[in-house]
């Protein structure tokens, strides 16, 4: 029992200690933040939903973005339940900005529905335009339950 103990514990330390390292990193340099999200050279990002206030069926969400290369971004994300629904959904916002912006510009919407299952996802593959920074965001809906999620802006080079 006490070596299980001492294995988690040193599990648990490792994992702080590399979200510490990352996090460490993005405070050191002086990112621009847009309405919560961060501008950035990464080639991906990934956001978490939000916590919601009662629920009794969503269980947890998110949205990524993908640079997969010059002017093209892969976007979607994930509705997942605690049980299976009668209805779950996912919309999923593609939104973009200029480094000297001050908000972020609607770009692209889409949603989907599921019924009487417990998740849902929806992606696709776009042509943008370059020389912006572009986030998803993804509304998630389970039964009645409801919340969101965002990620970090990331650049798209000119093709």
């Amino acid at each position: 029992m006490k070596r299980c103990m001492s294995i988690c514990c040193v599990f648990a330390m490792a994992l702080g200690l590399s979200f510490g390292v990352s996090t460490d990193t993005q405070a050191a340099s002086s990112v621009k933040v847009i309405d919560g999200s961060k501008l950035t050279t990464d080639a991906e990002s990934t956001g978490y939903n939000q916590k919601v206030a009662r629920g009794e069926d969503l269980l947890t969400g998110y949205s990524k973005i993908v640079r997969m290369g010059p002017g093209e971004i892969y976007a979607g994300g994930t509705t997942i339940a605690v049980h299976n629904v009668e209805r779950i959904g996912i919309g999923v916002v593609i939104e973009r900005a200029k480094e000297e912006d001050t908000e972020w510009s609607f770009y692209d919407t889409w949603q989907k529905f599921n019924e009487n299952t417990d998740r849902v996802s929806s992606k696709k593959y776009l042509d943008v335009e370059g020389d912006y920074y572009y986030r998803v965001k993804c509304v998630h809906s389970a039964g009645e339950d409801i919340s969101s999620s965002f990620t970090d802006g990331v650049y798209i080079e000119e093709p």
